[in-house]
């Protein structure tokens, strides 16, 4: 993973903040020009946005051949396929039946089957790493409390940002019948928020620590949610609810990812900064599959409803609260130490 390549390359510190930060800015870049370009090839043809691509995936691999430096050998890697399988086919298959629940039946058999299959991979996941000599993840780096709260903040970061920007196309396209290009530019705020805070989160970072900008990004992504909730009403004007919505999410994402990146990988050995670094990264892909998931389930047959956003709202309730939980997750134990 690219954070991975960051955080073995550049010291922790300073430099690292910074790396990080750029690397925010580059993926607020990609995410703004990609929000366009995906607008204007739907309207020449969907199948243009899976072929654009590639040409710039195979840029990439060979820039990165070139500039990235390569990694010194070392004898005592090792691998560990039983445990990629297991905690691979697990994931895959709690997603696959939150996302079949709605229409099979939370009690359905075939349902119940799909989550006891799950869950008995995870278990085995859990059991494989204890025992194999060269784990995928090695528990032990989950001791430090600050990495466990990053990785779950990424959960919550990713889970309820995405699941926003997917709920929001749907309804935007579906409900209210913009095109692509106007729904990419009605999301474009938040790009070019997080293009512009990204390079100001490395030196907060050094300024004032992880956990007050992460409290203060959680707490500007939390009432995002919230004033959509409050103003959105049935018929959500854009300039009054999106676009102040819009606003509040991007700050929070532009001083947050990078905080939650750095908090992840503090005082973690250098040996095991790239587990630390590709365990956060992972955390966020799960958490957006896992919230995505679930919100489907929780929207089934939103579409029928037209341009009226009230089948919309359990769908943003839902975002809600896992933008809370995130927040509490990471204000609480300041409370709690301010006490002490």
């Amino acid at each position: 993973m690219p954070s991975s390549i960051l955080t073995t390359t550049f010291p922790e510190g300073p430099q690292r903040n910074r790396a990080l930060s750029v690397f925010s800015l580059f993926g607020a870049l990609g995410y703004s020009s990609g929000l366009i370009l995906g607008g204007l090839l739907t309207g020449i043809g969907w199948r243009w946005t899976f072929l654009m691509p590639v040409p710039l995936a195979l840029l990439a691999l060979v820039v990165g051949a070139l500039l990235i430096p390569r990694d010194h050998r070392t004898e005592s890697g090792g691998q560990d396929p039983a445990g990629a399988i297991t905690l691979t086919a697990g994931m895959l298959l709690a997603v696959y039946a939150v996302v079949t629940a709605p229409d099979l039946g939370w009690t359905d058999a075939a349902t119940l089957a799909t989550f006891g299959a799950a869950v008995v991979l995870l278990l085995a996941f859990v059991l494989i790493e204890r025992r194999v000599r060269h784990p995928l993840v090695r528990f032990g780096v989950l001791r430090q409390g600050t990495t466990i709260r990053a990785n779950l903040s990424m959960v919550a970061l990713m889970g309820a940002y995405l699941s926003f920007q997917f709920m929001m196309t749907l309804f935007l396209q579906d409900g209210r019948g913009w095109s692509p290009l106007r729904m990419a530019f009605a999301l474009l705020p938040v790009g070019l928020i997080v293009a512009i805070g990204s390079p100001l989160a490395g030196r907060l970072v050094n300024r004032f620590g992880t956990a007050p900008l992460i409290i203060t990004a959680m707490v500007s992504m939390t009432l995002g949610y919230v004033w959509f909730l409050v103003s959105a009403g049935s018929s959500p004007d854009y300039l009054l609810s999106m676009f102040p919505s819009l606003v509040l999410l991007g700050g929070g994402f532009a001083f947050g990812y990078g905080a939650i990146m750095a908090q992840a990988t503090e005082g973690i050995d250098d040996s095991e900064q790239g587990l630390a670094s590709g365990l956060v990264q992972t955390s966020g892909q799960v958490g957006a599959a896992l919230v995505l998931a679930v919100l489907t389930a929780v929207l089934s047959g939103a579409g029928d409803g037209g341009a009226d956003f009230t089948p919309y709202r359990p769908g943003l309730n839902l975002i809600t609260g896992v933008a809370v939980i995130g927040l509490l997750l990471n204000l609480v134990p300041v409370l709690r130490l301010r006490r002490r």
